[in-house]
């Protein structure tokens, strides 16, 4: 879980073994009194209650949730049966959230009810103490008994209040646990369509805005029905002060708070398109993470940094709106207090003219109007709150509603004699959209090896999804008997040690463990990890390569001992050599799987041969099935097979197994591999832990806070609530002064008099003071707005600049954390706080000046009682501070975790491990749960002794006040205790509000973070001495091949070309000029990649192919007619307009591939580079690209990094790297005649001398 208090600096490590590795609270042995007062707490980290558990949470909140569902379908059943058109209705989150919180949600509501009575015994008892020291003949221990029981009221409404305070913030956490854990469940299992109405990022929003949107409304819920009560009572209290003219007041209440209502709805409306806004940002900026690495190598930063912070600057104008109704509604909230209390006394001098304000019913009234504020402070935001909420409400029902998988789509309870079959089966990605695969009749024996072949989009990777159950069947019956395995297109790589990743849930059995290990190929790949198969591998496994990846992948399939076995195309990413031995010793005959059920999707047609079943797809059909001399006797639609295979290949392909497999490694030393760095340069880095600061948040990331925000905001702020305060002040000495003047008046003429004077006087400084707190409002949002802009666009910069190493090392998670978290908390908390912080401390001050004037003696008492509260701040806010970080660190996790598990969810499904993840994510969640756990439990204790010091202070007021006796006025004596009962929760307030700042400017510290990251060597654009046009590379045209074993460093060169790695020595020259010397963006723009690993971005198909706008849409058909595409594009309603889902998941790997030809072509420059381009589009079309690539750059250099031998045999030169050096360079028909290590490869590819030449394809 979380490392312990004493080791709070470093890096935030996850620590197996779950909650036992905790320290245990000892709240559960602790006597009554340090329950109460919390001082079982010390500085540290301890355990969850188990009631607090995401274990215990959720499932008890799921069984509520498919209750009401249930209930819903009886509702649906029984409208039905009366109407004919019956409204849909969905289930209720909010009644399933009700059931399963009600105990605990009355328990709270219990202790509030008590809080607030008492909060309204306190002015009862002061307006008994003025009144003994208006009558001083009293007996003298009447006073003493009413100081004592004034402070044993404030004492035990400490008490009360911090143990709901503790119970309502506990159980807001269980909500969101309840709801995050509900989403997480329902995302494994949305269907295809569904997946495609909600992204990835929507979904994250949903976990991390929506769900906190219902945390806070269960925080302020008990506020719905507190407000309103408190508002009765004090008016009550206020009619038995001041009798009927209070109707006056709560005339005004009813004509202001309509108002407030209304300016929160438009704060809705602003809300619901923020979020919206939001989401777009969050979905975006994910995208633009994951597909970093092509935005550098096409330097597209500054484009999609523009598009990003398009969205951002909609963003900040809904929030500017939204701020400007707050401030009105602010101004509305601080002048009711005062509209109601001048209301109340106009009308009070009104009804009777022989009333007079005493010192009693001025200070008594008064301490009510305060307690009146806040309820009226508060009710407005819950209102708000309420609001927003059901806006998330809405969201969150949607999802949960939404489409789920049939199980029904697949049989998997067959006990037939065959593993796999189809019935007449047709299949859509949409029950309404037109079938993909159609009519599909085919019966798969158990232990059969099948292959299915086809051209690009002719369905072999949906016929894989159909058997899964990822497609919606439309017609006929799919069976299925037997567990399932499943490797996917592109592998899908957890954030974990290789090992784990190998193992994927399933128990250690050494034996057959390096037996896997040796199958697949990774021996020599754990010599080169820096830990062996304990090497942590980054999210999408990032720092190992993509034939790494894909090995890794089957591995995990392989030791996960399956019935059935779905490979889609896993050889394509790995060398000839490489592929040659997977098929060997796993897929084929003589492999581990030889008595499974496999179903290869390939392009590699020499494996055929090896084949117990061919499946030719052609158009979503099955256009030919048999054994592979079956479909040689027939060929019609098969002349392909004739023309890649030749008949030596026929009778001996791949049978020949070499004497010495190079990939072989003694099984002994799998295990106690020493660290060793990666030969591959690009790969050597393992995953980075989240740094933890240590220590106080320094001065200057509040300073870099405050120039964001403006200076000139800044002293503008300070003045206009130093204003507001002083007027405030002078309103109540006004009303002090006024109630002495009127007992001391004998003449009822002269009281009559100077009423009104006085009157007009005190609503004069009530105007002013709304107008300081709506100048206050508005400079502060002027200024916060603009240091959210300055901060977003900061971090946007820095993280765009960062080295693409930095991406490999640090999870997406942190990342899209500090955009999303950190960004809120700088949007809306931030500046709240600093204002109230402000506002607070001129209030302290201004209390503690006027409670001094009025009792000098009070002096004496406030030094030691304020040196307390300093010591007290400084010891609560090492520990606040710390578990704030770890909080905002133990979040990542949780993010990065949901995050990788969408991406995967079709290989979590396929291999039945969907109860496995939901375990996974409820362990992060409880890691993130404990930091909060101790955050609240932390806070209390703060609130309690600073409460008590207040209370302590109450007390010597008092006290003073009695002992002072006929020497003191009883308007005095109502001020002072007045202000007293304020200080105690001014104090808290200010001292929290100061602890919350600096937790909160975590959140700018973590933004600002990467501000002093090492960013990508040397500028962006050339130095003067360049200019764009003429930075041209003016190169003879060859093609040249590159090379070598998986992991050899070919694709680290191309890297190198584009400064993605920068050199550690020599030079790179192109044409004469060292590319050290030219901007990145300038080199970039003049150099040329087809990627190995095909990125999209969620859009038009238009947008893909050209994101900066730059060519025409005539230009765009041509391009797409060269890559084989315009007849796929033109078939589709939209064509160029065609939305591209999220990762361009509906389209195959290998158009996906075709659009990135596509976008190449459009950028027509002197160098292309092409790295494993053609992987996972079939040998005919593999075939028509090269045409069409070495046609259209025929004046240009082209490195061909290839696995396929075949792409690069004809090449000028072929490069050979071995070990991340150059071991051989020469036209490949030399290279075969010197039988090197080209010769080898070529030998183990089929490759014969005679074959070596151009355009003779094996």
């Amino acid at each position: 879980m979380l490392c312990s208090p004493q080791n709070w600096g470093g890096s935030y490590q996850r620590v197996r073994g779950g909650l036992d590795a905790q320290k245990c609270s000892p709240e559960k042995s602790a006597s009554f009194f340090s329950k109460v007062t919390y001082s079982w707490f010390t500085r540290g980290s301890f355990e969850l209650n188990e009631s607090d558990s995401s274990h215990t949470v959720c499932p008890i909140f799921e069984k509520q949730w498919r209750k009401e569902v249930l209930r819903n379908q009886e509702r649906q059943k029984e409208k039905a049966s009366f109407y004919k058109e019956a409204h849909t209705k969905k289930p209720s989150l909010l009644y399933a959230l009700w059931n399963t919180f009600k105990s605990v949600l009355i328990q709270v509501a219990l202790f509030k009810v008590f809080a607030d009575i008492l909060s309204f015994t306190s002015p009862l008892i002061m307006k008994q103490m003025i009144i003994f020291c208006e009558h001083s003949s009293d007996f003298g221990w009447n006073g003493y008994g009413y100081a004592m029981a004034l402070f044993v009221v404030v004492f035990l409404q400490t008490l009360i209040l911090q143990q709901y305070q503790r119970f309502n913030m506990l159980t807001s956490a269980k909500v969101k646990t309840a709801v995050n854990g509900l989403i997480y469940k329902k995302a494994l299992l949305l269907s295809n369509v569904s997946r495609q109405k909600f992204s990835t990022g929507e979904i994250i929003n949903l976990m991390s805005a929506d769900a906190q949107q219902l945390m806070d409304l269960t925080a302020n819920l008990n506020l719905l029905w507190s407000a309103p009560f408190q508002i009765l009572m004090a008016i009550y209290l206020l009619w038995q002060e001041l009798g009927p003219a209070v109707l006056a007041g709560v005339a005004v209440l009813v004509f202001v708070i309509p108002i407030n209502a209304l300016a929160a709805t438009k704060i809705k409306k602003l809300k619901k398109s923020q979020r919206q806004n939001k989401d777009k940002q969050i979905k975006l900026l994910k995208e633009i993470l994951h597909g970093i690495k092509i935005l550098k190598l096409y330097a597209w930063e500054p484009s999609y940094k523009n598009k990003i912070i398009k969205i951002r600057d909609q963003e900040l104008e809904f929030q500017k709106s939204a701020r400007y109704l707050t401030v009105f509604s602010m101004l509305t909230l601080t002048c009711i207090p005062f509209l109601v209390s001048l209301a109340t006394l106009c009308v009070y001098f009104l009804l009777d003219e022989g009333n007079i304000l005493t010192a009693t019913k001025v200070f008594t009234s008064m301490s009510l109007f305060n307690i009146l504020r806040i309820p009226l402070f508060e009710l407005p935001t819950v209102i708000s709150t309420v609001v927003q909420t059901k806006i998330s409400l809405g969201r969150l029902e949607d999802f949960l509603n939404t489409e789920e998988l049939l199980p029904q789509n697949v049989e998997t309870n067959y006990i037939g004699d065959h593993a796999i079959g189809f019935t007449d089966a047709s299949f859509s990605w949409d029950k309404t959209g037109m079938p993909v695969l159609k009519d599909l009749n085919i019966k798969i024996p158990e232990g059969a090896l099948v292959a299915v072949v086809g051209q690009v989009g002719s369905g072999k990777s949906s016929m894989l999804s159909a058997i899964l159950g990822e497609m919606e069947k439309l017609t006929g019956v799919v069976q299925r008997k037997g567990s399932v395995a499943y490797v996917s297109q592109q592998a899908w790589i957890q954030n974990c040690i290789l090992q784990e990743n190998i193992l994927f849930g399933s128990i250690m059995k050494k034996e057959f463990y390096e037996q896997v290990l040796e199958a697949c190929a990774l021996l020599p790949d754990l010599e080169q990890l820096p830990k062996g198969d304990q090497t942590e591998i980054g999210e999408r496994g990032v720092n190992i390569s993509g034939g790494q990846q894909h090995r890794v992948s089957l591995a995990r399939a392989v030791y996960s001992g399956a019935d059935i076995y779905l490979l889609d195309d896993p050889l394509s990413a790995v060398d000839v050599h490489v592929g040659k031995q997977l098929f060997e010793k796993v897929i084929g005959s003589l492999g581990l799987l030889k008595n499974k059920t496999r179903i290869l999707v390939t392009h590699n047609l020499t494996l055929l041969p090896q084949m117990d079943l061919i499946a030719v797809m052609e158009s979503g059909r099955i256009a030919q099935m048999g054994t592979y001399q079956e479909l040689l006797s027939k060929t019609r639609n098969l002349t392909n097979l004739h023309q890649v295979i030749s008949e030596e290949e026929k009778a001996h392909a791949l049978k020949r197994v070499s004497a010495v497999n190079s990939r072989t490694r003694p099984k002994d030393k799998i295990l106690e591999q020493k660290p060793r760095p990666s030969l591959d340069q690009g790969k050597q880095f393992s995953m980075k832990k989240e740094k933890i600061p240590v220590g106080g948040v320094k001065f200057s990331i509040i300073l870099q806070y405050l120039q964001a925000f403006g200076w000139l905001w800044v002293w503008l702020t300070v003045v206009t609530y130093l204003g507001q305060n002083l007027v405030g002040i002078g309103q109540n000495l006004w009303l002090s002064a006024w109630a002495k003047e009127a007992k001391n008046m004998n003449d009822f003429t002269e009281w009559k008099q100077i009423r009104s004077n006085k009157l007009n006087i005190y609503g004069l400084l009530g105007l002013i003071k709304g107008l300081f707190v709506c100048s206050g409002a508005y400079v502060i949002t002027r200024g916060s707005l603009a240091a959210s802009r300055t901060m977003y666009v900061q971090l946007l910069n820095n993280v765009l600049h960062l080295p693409i190493q930095f991406f490999e090392t640090n999870s997406t998670g942190q990342i899209i954390s500090r955009f999303t978290k950190d960004i809120f908390i700088i949007d809306m908390r931030l500046h709240y706080y600093l204002r109230l912080w402000v506002n607070c401390t001129l209030d302290v001050i201004g209390t503690v000046l006027v409670i001094v004037g009025a009792l000098p003696l009070f002096i004496l008492g406030i030094i030691p009682l304020v040196f307390f509260y300093f010591s007290v701040q400084r010891y609560y806010v090492a520990s606040s501070r710390q578990i704030r970080r770890l909080k905002g660190a133990s979040r990542s996790p949780v993010i990065s975790h949901f995050s990788e598990t969408l991406s995967g969810v079709s290989t979590i499904r396929a291999f039945g491990h969907q109860q496995r993840f939901i375990q996974q994510y409820k362990e992060v969640v409880n890691e993130n749960l404990v930091c909060f756990y101790n955050n609240v439990i932390s806070n209390r204790w703060l609130s309690v002794r600073l409460e008590f010091l207040g209370n302590l202070m109450v007390l010597f007021a008092a006290l003073l006040a009695v002992l002072a006796g006929n020497s003191i006025d009883s308007a005095t004596v109502g001020l002072s205790i007045s202000y007293a009962l304020n200080i105690t929760h001014s104090l808290n307030f200010w001292v929290k509000k100061a602890c919350e700042i600096e937790t909160n400017a975590v959140a700018v510290e973590r933004v600002c973070e990467y501000e002093n990251m090492d960013k990508e060597t040397g500028p962006y654009r050339s130095p003067d001495i360049f200019h764009p046009h003429q930075v041209e590379f003016m190169i003879i045209s060859l093609q040249i091949g590159i090379v070598g074993r998986t992991g050899a460093g070919k694709s680290t060169l191309s890297n190198c070309l584009f400064r993605i790695v920068e050199r550690a020595g020599g030079k790179i020259i192109i044409d004469g000029i060292d590319i050290s010397t030219i901007g990145l963006h300038d080199l970039r723009g003049k150099l040329n990649i087809i990627p190995q690993h095909p990125v999209l971005f969620s859009g038009t198909l238009q947008m893909n192919l050209d994101p900066l706008n730059k060519y025409s849409d005539s230009k765009l058909w041509e391009v797409l007619e060269l890559c084989h595409l315009k007849e796929f594009v033109q078939s589709l309603p939209e064509k160029l307009l065609h939305e591209i889902s999220e990762g361009g998941e509906n389209l195959s790997m290998g158009q996906r591939q075709l659009v990135c030809l596509a976008r190449a072509l459009l950028r027509k420059t002197k160098i292309l580079i092409l790295d494993e381009a053609t992987a996972s589009i079939d040998f005919e079309t593999d075939k028509l690209v090269q045409t069409t690539i070495r046609k259209e750059f025929s004046d240009c250099t082209i490195l061909t990094i290839a696995h396929r031998l075949q792409s690069i045999i004809d090449s000028d030169r072929v490069l050979v790297l071995d070990s991340g050096s150059i071991v051989e360079f020469e036209a490949p028909q030399n290279l075969i005649r010197q039988k090197g290590l080209f010769y080898e490869m070529t030998r183990d590819a089929g490759i014969t001398q005679e074959s070596g030449t151009k355009n003779k394809l094996l």
